[in-house]
Parts: structure tokens; C-alpha cells; sequence
């Protein structure tokens, strides 16, 4: 699906965090688009998260480990692939938006906005 979504019609396309643990993934991402990561530490997650039960992976005794886990093998991946990173931090969404529209307009990628 990767294959076919990446270096097609303009598109936003929310991967999930375990895309990047196949190398083709990685490799037609970083080929077919404009990558950008969304960053954020296991802390940050976990505080998030940390009421959600839908998500599988953290339905575990100690989920914040997990998380801990989970970034220390798939940042690196995450990094390899990526053409642009933003700190996901607290701001909001809006903010987050700005940033990522803000870098990919410095990259050239995007226009400048009026």
C-alpha cells in the first residue's frame, strides 16, 4: 500500500509507528515523499496514552516501558527515513500544522503563504 500511496497524488498519508520496521517501507517513504516525522519521548506518549485501550502494544503491565522500547528501536528508523522532524512537544494541532507547513515551504517543497 506504501508503494502505491507514495509518489502519487498529493497526499497526507499516517503511516502507524510500525511501517518503518520494514525496509522497503523506509525506502519507498524516503524515495515516493516528503517524510516528516512527528517526534515525541516515551514520557510524552505515555501521558497521552495512558487511559487509551484500543491501542494493543500498550495493553501490557508496564506500558511507559513499552513505549521506551518501542522508541529506542524505532527512532532510529523513524530518523533514517525522515526528510524533515518536528518536536511534537504540547502545542496544539494548529501549532503543529504551522510547523510542518512552515518547513516544507523553507525546504521548497510547498509555496510560500501569502
Amino acid at each position: 500500500m506504501i508503494g502505491d500511496l507514495a509518489g502519487s497524488a498529493p497526499a497526507v498519508i499516517a503511516t502507524g509507528g510500525g511501517a518503518v520496521l520494514r525496509e522497503a517501507n523506509r525506502r519507498r517513504l524516503r524515495e515516493g515523499a516528503q517524510v516528516v516525522y512527528l517526534r515525541s519521548t516515551p514520557e510524552e506518549l505515555f501521558r497521552r496514552l495512558r487511559h487509551d485501550t484500543q491501542r494493543p502494544l500498550l495493553q501490557v503491565p508496564d506500558p511507559l516501558a513499552k513505549l521506551r522500547a518501542m522508541y529506542a528501536e524505532r527512532d532510529p528508523l523513524y530518523r533514517e527515513t525522515a526528510h524533515f522532524q518536528i518536536e511534537t512537544g504540547r502545542p496544539s494541532v494548529p501549532t503543529l500544522v504551522n510547523m510542518i507547513l512552515m518547513q516544507l515551504e523553507l525546504a521548497g517543497v510547498l509555496p510560500p503563504s501569502p
